[in-house]
């Protein structure tokens, strides 16, 4: 618009609304193009989104677009996102479905987070605005306050989106730099006008001066205020002397009671009429029957003259605040308007996210049928795959009488049973474009058809689709023949009107169309049907158009069975229970069925004896082939679901017996491992008792320390010929790779238990898990953490034992009776203690490594006065399972810390 609000031409002839006068508007909107209006339920006029190629035509009223749209409203919380789910058309615009469906996964996201924005209290603004923005005017309170509930809701949208409020970070970098970190920059891109238009200035101003009622608040301004306590100290003076009248008239009977009045915006007291003139005053009429006057006595007149004074008084300071408030308004109204139009588009994205979330949808994935030709998609990507459908009115409907029957059923009341959705799967192989489907009546053929042609619609209007997966070509159109196209008007029969719609659809389809007929040529004579359905289905096929055909006619089963790029297609039944299963069967033709229907519906045995008697032998073979064909289907299909369960109760029994096999070999390698540290506890007390006799300290002293070693190397040797008789046994004789085998540095990959140098770090820790290819987790003393294969500047591998094949095996742990992990940590810290108590547990911690196998171990004792420090190293140099102590580099902890070399 321009500056006087009227509407502007683009080049294309397109009305854009370029909010009152802001040149750049049009670009920063991008998309907002605007040219439908929607008439809203209140009676005004809203602007809608342009959508950029239209389809030629959407199917018709037989797929109940207009239905799914009514639906999809459903959810929004204002009638603009109402109008804008309602005037929703599917585009063959690649670029907007995908913006449409990105915006609604969004917002999707949102929904299922439980942070769905409450979008009540949006309106459009543009009558009003008009007028505000002329010099002079007032808005009344409850405009201005409708004004205000808008202003509020599109400040808090705006703060959502720009700080990041819902979607958690900071007020760093634009608006899609923010929301594009939480994944939701469609929105915020949509979002992008709204950036520098803050409505926080207007609403503060207004906020709380206006009354729920319309009326402006005592506060509204200081001078108001006054006013009204002026008033009301007012309203006691006069009060207070025609009370004084009354009690003088009320004596004699004079008055109509108690009671004060008023009459053309004076006090007044009623006095009966003949006592009238025992008051002086002046009167302000009588009642209808006479008998009462109302009279204002003549101490009040001043008091009521004052009144009137400041009643004028109010009336021109809430004319004057009533201005202010509309001049206010009218400086903000770009972004007011901006905020309803894009406010709606948000409130419409979130509705169709809530329909999504609760029906489980799945945004489709769009193939160009042109590039899925070229690339010859078929078995390893279908250009055209629905995968288990619904049709959302269909289940809608179900879930409604579902709950009907429940709460019928808590009322005690009969109802009929109401069955479930059955979901279909349609996919087009390589090559194929066309599918005919067959099978019984009431069998979901036409539901299939729909089913296809409303989910191809939802989609290209940037809807969510009710199915487990959705690849869809990007159609131009949709045409549809489906039910009883008969018109009285039109003098057309019912054959008639179905061959005019084929005629109008076989003239316009071509290969970026969806064709979908159902009963191609019924009610005609059926020879001449079936060849016309054949040379039309052809027509189809050479046009290249995607095109579903449901049919009863065994000429078009026939056909697809010879025709490369067509599939046929069945609906199940069941010929026991004589029902339809309303499972789509793709590869094989389906059975009419129609005398076994006719006869469970009751219809005389007789009649339908006779019917079968004059079949031809040729359709009745046929029949009976399709039937037995279906029956071995569904007898295999059976048979699968079968063996598929006898596989999963025959594999949990096989990990029962398998966890009950390792659960014993653990509980006899545990006996075994007890005896076996009884052994060498029991030596080892027998050896302390000996040096204890002996006399000579200085011997017994060197026979302790030797002892100790020994001890040590036979508790080793013990453990380790005890794991490899353990391991011989488990492994049946096979030899135990890499057993024994010392490590050194290596450039091979990391494995669990190897030692690993960081290159970040400049430390060593021990790999504790291979997370993947290239990444691992490693113990660095008490802390875990994940390594990329690009920060190991060395790799250690550790001595494998035997133990350690036995886990690998059966789970099994050996232990020679030490409080040994199975990954123990290469490093100890003591800083704290004292320096026995760190020597105590420093020397323990030694020979657990030791037995681990560790080359090497880290002592953390921190610097302090150096003390532990000197205890600590000269008690490992002593030691006889240590080879060298060294400090590491001052990077690596220097002083504070001891690298301790062990014997291998």
């Amino acid at each position: 618009m321009d500056e006087h609000g009227a509407p502007m031409e683009s080049s294309a002839g397109i009305r854009e609304r370029n909010a009152f006068g802001d040149q750049e508007l049009g670009k920063e909107l991008g998309s907002w193009r605007l040219d439908g209006r929607v008439i809203g339920c209140n009676g005004t006029v809203i602007l809608t989104a342009q959508i950029p190629g239209e389809l030629v035509e959407r199917g018709g009223v037989a797929l109940e677009w207009e239905r799914m749209r009514e639906r999809l409203g459903v959810g929004a919380g204002s009638v603009l996102g109402r109008n804008v789910v309602v005037g929703l058309e599917p585009s063959g615009d690649a670029v907007w479905v995908g913006e449409q469906q990105q915006r609604t996964e969004e917002m999707r996201r949102l929904v299922a987070a439980g942070k769905a924005f409450d979008f009540k209290g949006i309106m459009d603004p543009e009558e009003m605005l008009e007028r505000a923005r002329i010099e002079g005017a007032a808005l009344e309170a409850s405009e201005l306050l409708t004004l205000l509930n808008h202003a509020n809701v599109v400040e808090k949208w705006r703060k959502v989106v720009v700080t990041n409020a819902v979607f958690g970070g900071e007020t760093r970098g634009s608006i899609v730099e923010l929301a594009s970190i939480a994944g939701l920059s469609r929105i915020a891109e949509l979002s992008r006008p709204l950036l520098e238009r803050e409505l926080g200035g207007l609403v503060r101003a207004l906020e709380g001066k206006i009354e729920p009622d319309g009326s402006l608040a005592d506060d509204a301004s200081p001078e108001l205020a006054r006013i009204r306590r002026a008033l009301a100290r007012q309203h006691r003076v006069i009060e207070e002397s025609l009370r004084k009248a009354l009690a003088s008239l009320s004596e004699g009977g004079s008055t109509q009671g108690d009671l004060i009045t008023v009459r053309g915006e004076r006090f007044v007291i009623p006095v009966k009429a003949e006592f009238k003139r025992k008051l002086r005053g002046i009167l302000h009429g009588s009642s209808s029957s006479g008998q009462t006057v109302y009279l204002e006595p003549m101490e009040t007149v001043d008091e009521n003259n004052e009144l009137a004074r400041l009643l004028d008084d109010e009336q021109a300071e809430i004319h004057r605040i009533l201005v202010a408030m509309t001049r206010a308004v009218a400086a903000e109204s770009e972004a007011l308007m901006l905020g309803a139009e894009i406010l709606a588009e948000a409130d419409a994205h979130q509705a169709v996210a809530k329909f999504a979330e609760e029906m489980d949808c799945v945004r489709p994935v769009f193939v160009d049928a042109v590039e899925a030709n070229e690339r010859g998609l078929g078995s390893e990507g279908e250009a055209f795959e629905l995968v288990e459908a619904r049709h959302p009115l269909l289940e809608l409907r179900m879930r409604a009488e579902q709950a009907a029957n429940e709460d019928a059923d808590e009322r005690r009341i009969d109802s009929r049973s109401v069955g479930e959705i059955v979901p279909l799967t349609i996919r087009f192989a390589e090559g194929e474009r066309q599918m005919i489907v067959s099978g019984p009546n009431t069998g979901g053929k036409s539901v299939a058809l729909k089913t296809v042609g409303l989910l191809a619609v939802m989609a290209q209007a940037g809807v969510p689709v009710p199915a487990k997966a959705a690849r869809l070509p990007m159609f131009t159109a949709v045409y549809s023949d489906i039910g009883d196209a008969q018109s009285i008007e039109q003098d057309l029969s019912t054959f008639s009107a179905h061959v005019v719609n084929v005629e109008r659809i076989a003239r316009a389809a071509d290969e970026s169309s969806l064709v979908l007929i159902d009963e191609l040529g019924s009610a005609t004579d059926p020879d001449e049907g079936s060849a016309l359905a054949v040379a039309v289905a052809e027509h189809f096929l050479k046009r290249r158009a995607w095109s579903v055909i449901t049919t009863h006619l065994t000429a078009l089963k026939v056909y697809a069975a010879k025709h490369e790029g067509v599939v046929n297609a069945a609906v199940g039944f069941d010929e026991a229970t004589l029902t339809p299963t309303y499972e789509l069967r793709l590869g094989v033709p389906g059975a009419s069925a129609g005398l076994n229907i006719a006869a469970r519906l009751g219809l005389d045995a007789e009649i339908v004896a006779s019917a079968r008697a004059q079949m031809t032998t040729q359709q009745a073979d046929i029949g009976r082939f399709l039937e037995e064909l279906h029956a071995q289907l569904t007898a295999a299909t059976a048979e699968r679901a079968a063996l598929a369960e006898l596989e999963r109760r025959l594999a949990s029994e096989r990990a029962k017996l398998e966890q009950e096999g390792r659960a014993e070999q653990q509980a006899r390698t545990r006996e075994w491992e007890r005896r076996l540290a009884g052994l060498i506890q029991e030596f080892e007390a027998q050896l302390r008792e000996t040096v204890k006799a002996i006399d000579d300290k200085k011997i017994a002293q060197r026979i302790a320390k030797d002892s100790a070693l020994r001890i040590a190397r036979l508790r080793r040797e013990f453990s380790e010929q005890f794991q490899t008789a353990v391991a011989e046994h488990e492994a049946s004789g096979e030899g135990i790779a890499g057993a024994g085998a010392s490590g050194s540095a290596s450039s091979r990959e990391p494995r669990v238990g190897d030692l690993v140098r960081l290159r970040s770090l400049h430390r060593e820790g021990r790999v504790v898990r291979v997370v993947e290819k290239d990444l691992f987790e490693v113990m660095l003393g008490a802390i875990k953490m994940r390594v990329p294969m690009s920060d190991v500047a060395e790799v250690t591998p550790v001595r494998e034992r035997p133990a350690e094949s036995v886990r690998r095996r059966g789970g099994i742990t050996v232990s020679t009776g030490a409080d040994e992990d199975e990954l123990m940590s290469s490093e100890i810290n003591v800083i704290g203690k004292t320096a026995d108590e760190a020597e105590s547990e420093v020397e323990r911690f030694v020979e657990r490594a030791f037995l681990a196998g560790l080359p090497r171990i880290r002592v953390v004792h921190g610097v302090g006065m150096g003390v532990l420090r000197r205890t600590l190293r000269e008690m490992l140099r002593k030691h006889p399972h240590v080879v060298g102590v060294a400090e590491p580099p001052y990077n690596e902890g220097g002083q504070g810390v001891t690298v301790v070399e062990l014997r291998q």
